[in-house]
This record gives C-alpha cells, structure tokens and sequence, in this order.
C-alpha cells in the first residue's frame, strides 16, 4: 500500500488521482441516495459535491499533464478525459491504460510483480 502513495512519476501521480476522482463520485452518490432515496438529507451532497468538483477539475489537468508527458496520442486522451464523466469511469481508463502500456512504468511494474509470483 505504500506504493500507492508514492506520487514521484507521472504515472503514479495518473493512477492516485483516478482512484480519488472515483472515490469523491462514490461519495457524491451515497450522499444523492441519502437525499433523494433516504431520510431526504443533503449533507453529503453538500460535502461531496465540491470535493468531487475539485478532484474532478484536478483529474482532468493530471490527465492533460500525463498525456503530454507520457506523449499519448489524442484519442487516448480523449478516452481520458471522457473516462472522468461516467461514475468510476477514471478507473476503468487507468486500468485499460496500464494493460495496453500508455502508463509505462506501471505496466512494466505489474509484468515484474507478476513474474515474480
């Protein structure tokens, strides 16, 4: 788990922000089932609306950051950028891009884990 925060590459930097700009929508959307399908309060959506709003603006400028430097084409940051519309989408994104190698240096890293297993 420390690796996780460890944010000193461009794409470890990509991978924590995807997973928190998916953590704020999973807030956001417990705190609509409190407003809309519970006991009718907006707490949650008074608190996780704005950070889902930041982390959803910080995603989108990590993404154009990575794509320049990991020199994506402009479909894969496309992808990108749309991913962070859907719940969850931005994991999904990170995933795909790990497995195909757009985030290098954690798809070599997750070849080497595998290895050596």
């Amino acid at each position: 788990m420390g690796t996780f925060f460890d944010l000193r590459t461009t794409a470890k930097r990509f991978r924590f922000v995807a997973v928190a700009e998916a953590l704020s929508w999973l807030g956001l959307l417990v705190g609509m089932g409190f407003k809309y399908a519970g006991p009718h309060n907006e707490v949650g959506v008074q608190i996780f609306g704005p950070i889902h709003g930041a982390v959803f603006v910080l995603f989108v400028a990590v993404a154009i950051g990575t794509a320049v430097r990991l020199r994506w084409g402009r479909w894969t940051t496309v992808l990108a950028l749309l991913a962070s519309i859907p719940p969850f989408g931005t994991l999904i994104f990170e995933q795909w891009a790990v497995r195909t190698g757009r985030l290098a240096e954690l798809s070599s890293a997750d070849e080497s884990v595998a290895l050596a297993s």
